[in-house]
Formats: structure tokens, C-alpha cells, sequence
């Protein structure tokens, strides 16, 4: 059963966030006072940087933990994982909203983000990811509130449908890169592989928020759940693995693996430390095993999806002479977004019934 917390707001790790989040406000008033070119390092051949890659391209991948979680209860019955389904569902509510403010501060005109409700170009990827972000970020919202479950089953299955949508969408965004992209990332199957790793990406961030939630709040850790969550990333990992390779041998890119200079040594990061070694990792673990070591694991799984968002929105393109860095007002932002993310959880699991007491039966 879902219980109030009896914790403290204030602490001295939400004072660091209040902070960040302060320096982040500034940060984008002085964006939005200034325009883009005087407020970031873009440019003609980097005109996505850390805003697109981070804050809406790993950013959406990492919230997908709300459509797998409640697919999982709702749609397929596992009723054990219950208990983590309302802050899996707002943590992605959360990660919505800041998704669709990092989009309004990198538009170049943020005063006519509304256009796409009534302008519509439907012959544009775009125009389907702003209007899937937005409608299931209502979706999101009537999850968190609602209580009846015939209310939640359409709920659940309009929140895949369009899950699938703008996951997937968000790969298909790269298909006019062409030559921009390396071959180690570039392929027609993009939109299914970012939507296969947007699973895994979301439960890893369940299983960490899970860890880090009851530790925060002394609730013993629901070490069944976190099993199944291991198991599940795994089995994602390796689906997602075996379709990455498949296509990169259809297409005949194997041989860049080891033969693309810069290219090749991130794409092994990302496969390697992201993909293979958590996917063993967290095949072996149980229930009787540290959490810690399940922690390490998800958190390489969450590493190597935004290292993966990265490389295709930036680091494996460019025109070789032109370079791309961050300014401090780009990353001061996402800090500022990260942490008004944490703080907005925190907030929501102190004040209403969010974290679970005790594992469904």
C-alpha cells in the first residue's frame, strides 16, 4: 500500500538542487533574452547540441519507464510490479515537462511554440513528435490522477500507442542525415532501434529511482521487483543488441566497428560499457544479491542510452574543421532541468502517496 512519506522537504541535497535550479532560470532568461547564437556554441554544422541531445532526445528515452511499467501491470497482469507503476508514471510526467521545455528554449522563435497545435504539417516528423509529446504528456497526467482502472486500461494503451510514436520518431528524425551520420549509427531502422532501447532505458531509470527512493526514505528495498526489473532491462538489452548488430551486418557496416577512428572508439563505449557488460550483469543478479551492484548495472544501461543519443545527434557528425562545446548558459540549463526533475519528485513522493510500502501479492 502507497503511504505519505514522513520525511522533510528541505534538506541539504535540495538546497544544492535550488540552486542549480536558480542558475538554470537564469541561465535561460538570459537564452530567451538573447537568442541562440549569442547564448550557444550551434552552428550551421552543429545546429543540435546539448539541449536536443540531453534534454529531448536522452531525455524522452530515459521517461519511457511510464509506458513499459504500466504496459507490464495493465496490459500483460504482472501485478507485482504495481506498487512502482504510480512513480514510474511520474517520473515520466515529470520528464515530459521538462522535455517540453527544453524544446521551447532551443526553437529559434520560442513565442510561436503554439503553432504547431493549428499550423499543422503533417508531412513533417516533427509536427508528430510535438503533438505525441504533447498528447501523451495528457495522457500522463490523467494516469497520475486517476483511480479507476477502466479509466486506466485506454489510458495505458493510448500511452503506448503514441510512446511508440515519438520514441521511434525521434530515430526517424536522423534518416535525412545520410552522409552526416556514420554507418556505425546511420541505418533505415533507426526508429525501431531507439524506441528497442527507450525500453531498456526506462527500466533501468525505474530500478534506479526505486533504489534510490526507498533508500532516501528507509523503505526496504523490494528486492522481487528489482529482480524482475533486472530481467526485463536484460532481455531488452539483448533484443536491442542483437537488432543493432543484425542491421549493421544487413547493411554491411560491420567492418566500421574497428576501422572509423573516433567513431569506432565511442560506438564500442556505448555497446560495450552501456549494452554487453549490464546485460550480463544483470542477468546474474537475484534476489538475494546487493543492490548496489543492480544500481552500478542500470545506471551503465542509462549511461550508454545517452552516450547512444549523443553520438547520433552530434558526436559522430560534423564536418571535420568545425568543433561544438557547450556554452556555460547550454549547460548550466540542463543542470537546471536535471534538478528541477529531482526536486519535483521529491516534492511529489513528501507530500502525496507515491513510494509503496510492500510488494502487491
Amino acid at each position: 500500500m502507497a503511504e505519505k512519506q514522513n520525511a522533510k522537504l528541505m534538506s541539504g541535497g535540495t538546497m544544492i538542487l535550488l540552486i542549480l535550479i536558480a542558475l538554470g532560470a537564469v541561465a535561460a532568461l538570459l537564452r530567451l533574452s538573447k537568442g541562440l547564437g549569442a547564448t550557444t556554441g550551434l552552428s550551421d554544422a552543429y545546429p543540435w547540441g546539448l539541449w536536443i541531445a540531453m534534454d529531448v532526445m536522452a531525455g524522452v528515452a530515459l521517461a519511457a519507464g511510464g509506458f513499459t511499467i504500466t504496459a507490464a501491470v495493465y496490459i500483460f497482469g504482472m501485478e507485482k510490479y504495481k506498487p512502482i507503476a504510480k512513480p514510474a508514471v511520474l517520473t515520466a510526467f515529470i520528464g515530459y515537462l521538462l522535455v517540453m521545455v527544453g524544446l521551447f528554449l532551443d526553437i529559434g522563435k520560442p513565442t510561436s511554440f503554439h503553432h504547431v497545435i493549428y499550423m499543422w504539417q503533417p508531412a513533417s516528423v516533427l509536427f508528430e513528435v510535438a503533438w505525441c509529446v504533447l498528447l501523451y504528456s495528457a495522457v500522463l497526467f490523467f494516469e497520475n490522477i486517476s483511480k479507476s482502472k477502466a479509466i486506466i486500461l485506454p489510458l495505458v494503451i493510448a500511452g503506448i500507442t503514441l510512446s511508440y510514436g515519438h520514441q521511434s520518431s525521434l530515430g526517424a528524425l536522423f534518416l535525412m542525415s545520410g552522409h552526416k551520420l556514420s554507418g556505425l549509427w546511420f541505418s533505415s531502422m533507426m526508429n525501431n532501434l531507439f524506441f528497442l532501447s527507450a525500453i531498456a532505458a526506462g527500466l533501468a531509470v525505474v530500478s534506479v529511482e526505486t533504489v534510490f527512493g526507498h533508500r532516501a526514505f528507509k523503505i526496504a528495498q523490494p528486492k522481487a521487483i528489482l529482480a524482475g526489473l533486472a530481467r526485463g532491462t536484460a532481455i531488452a538489452l539483448a533484443v536491442y543488441l542483437a537488432a543493432r548488430f543484425v542491421d549493421l551486418g544487413r547493411n554491411g557496416n560491420i567492418g566500421l566497428i574497428f576501422s572509423s577512428g573516433t567513431a569506432s572508439l565511442l560506438f564500442l563505449i556505448e555497446i560495450v560499457a552501456g549494452a554487453v557488460l549490464p546485460m550480463a550483469l544483470l542477468f546474474s543478479w537475484k534476489e538475494g544479491s546487493s543492490e548496489s551492484g543492480l544500481l552500478g548495472a542500470q545506471l551503465l544501461v542509462v549511461g550508454g542510452v545517452i552516450l547512444n543519443r549523443f553520438n547520433v545527434a552530434y558526436f559522430s557528425q560534423g564536418d571535420g574543421v568545425t568543433c561544438y562545446y557547450p556554452t556555460w548558459i547550454e549547460i548550466a540549463v540542463t543542470l537546471g532541468l536535471i534538478s528541477l526533475g529531482i526536486f519535483l519528485y521529491r516534492f511529489a513522493v513528501v507530500t502525496w502517496p507515491i513510494l509503496s510500502h510492500a510488494e502487491a501479492d
